[in-house]
């Protein structure tokens, strides 16, 4: 006879019938959670986006065309290059369409500086500068100061890590 301390309590219930149904289940949330992470990590990265999309929502094309960051509106959208990037006006919108490239940030909306040091970080939309034609993003107004200190370099070095970088 076993002893109170060794014994083992089964708990038994309508909803878990027996041991190898939980077992399987085990190997199911195991599978699951491998899928999912696979899923996760193969998602395309090559434009950062948060909740508010591509850029938190600023409409790119603003920029250039006011000279300032400008909110885009939930009603003027567009999906590109695997995210939703949002426009203050259809002009804007149509702007973008006609020439994405011309008008969407540097290295995918990523912190410039982070790029050129090697990997992705987020950017704040309000620490932003256009360089030859270009729109750049930094995480914030101080990392800008430190990318417009040595800029030349750091967008060198940018375009050189960006091809490795994305695929991290």
């Amino acid at each position: 006879m076993m002893t109170p301390s060794r014994q083992t309590l089964i708990i038994t219930s309508p909803f878990i019938p027996a041991f190898p149904y939980v077992e399987s289940m085990k190997t199911f949330a195991s599978l699951f959670l491998l899928v999912f992470c696979f899923i996760a990590s193969a998602q395309d990265k090559s434009v950062f986006t948060d909740k508010d999309g591509a850029i938190r929502g600023y409409d790119p094309v603003a920029y250039f065309e006011q000279g300032e960051p400008v909110k885009g509106q939930e009603s003027v959208t567009y999906k590109w290059n695997g995210a939703n990037w949002y426009f203050s006006s259809q002009e804007n919108l149509e702007a973008f369409k006609a020439d994405p490239e011309k008008f969407a940030p540097q290295f995918g909306g990523y912190c410039a500086y982070a790029v050129g040091n090697g990997y992705t970080y987020e950017s704040d939309p309000n620490a932003w500068k256009i360089v030859d034609g270009k729109l750049y993003l930094n995480y914030s107004k101080g990392v800008q100061k430190k990318w417009e200190a040595n800029q030349a370099e750091f967008i060198k070095k940018a375009e050189e890590n960006w091809p490795k970088v994305i695929k991290e």
